[in-house]
């Protein structure tokens, strides 16, 4: 661990898990427009008619704003066909996984994906490197930019874009690009209580859980340990999913 860790990253433990596939990418938006195609879906930001854009100072609620037009009217997916789905909330994401035969991944094992056998900091090892990742770099309008880096995109990249920031079981993209919705339920307590085995987060609560960061994320936020409270309904431009499935 290292000065950047959160309390609710606390205590450090070891768990273990069943055996399980985890997708290699983040859903992208032809595979989640293949699953509205399919099954004429309607996300949560399409129903409610808006969804929260970075306007580079502040989160704003924008009218229009959804998958389809992910910073609102004037935008489109046109050209992003392979990047990361946006503006879908987790019930949008469980909904999709269900569609493609899986689910959700637990918080457990999203970091386990992410950190494979060794533990690591980051999915490809101990130290940051700007060039491995999607993040707040130079073309990134927030205040704790990183103007040393440029990591070639404005807002999301294709999946699988960072060859060298794959995990050691080769997922792409579990630091940066997009936050990850998974399918625990957030409470900052949890791992002081937690079972070792197969864990499966809180009964309950009013959050739940993102990982691994996005484009707009500082260094220490895509840590692989570290976690992130969204309420379960809120649709970004910076938050995305991958699915799993217990073999």
């Amino acid at each position: 661990m290292g000065s950047n860790e959160s309390e609710d990253e606390k205590p450090p433990h070891r768990v273990y898990l069943e055996t399980l596939y985890i997708d290699t990418y983040e859903v992208t938006n032809a595979r989640f427009q293949q699953f509205v195609q399919a099954s004429n879906y309607r996300t949560r930001a399409e129903r409610d008619g808006s969804g929260y854009v970075d306007t580079g100072e502040k989160w704003e609620s924008v009218p229009g704003a959804s998958w389809r037009a992910p910073q609102g009217p004037g935008s489109s997916i046109t050209g992003l066909e392979h990047h990361p789905v946006v503006q879908v909330s987790q019930e949008d994401a469980k909904a999709y996984c269900a569609w493609a035969g899986k689910r959700l991944p637990t918080e457990a094992e999203w970091e386990k994906a992410a950190r494979g056998t060794d533990g690591r900091r980051y999915p490809w090892g101990e130290q940051f490197d700007g060039a491995r990742l999607n993040f707040c770099d130079v073309h990134c309008r927030r205040s704790w930019q990183d103007k040393a880096v440029n990591d070639g995109y404005r807002y999301t990249a294709p999946v699988g874009r960072y060859e060298g920031g794959k995990s050691s079981y080769g997922a792409y993209d579990m630091a940066g690009n997009v936050w990850e919705w998974v399918a625990d339920f957030y409470d900052e307590e949890y791992y002081k209580n937690s079972p070792s085995r197969s864990p499966q987060g809180p009964v309950s609560g009013d959050q739940v859980v993102v990982r691994g960061g996005g484009w707009n994320t500082s260094a220490p936020h895509v840590r692989a340990p570290y976690r992130y409270s969204y309420a379960p309904a809120a649709r970004n431009d910076n938050v995305g999913f991958r699915c799993a499935k217990t073999l």
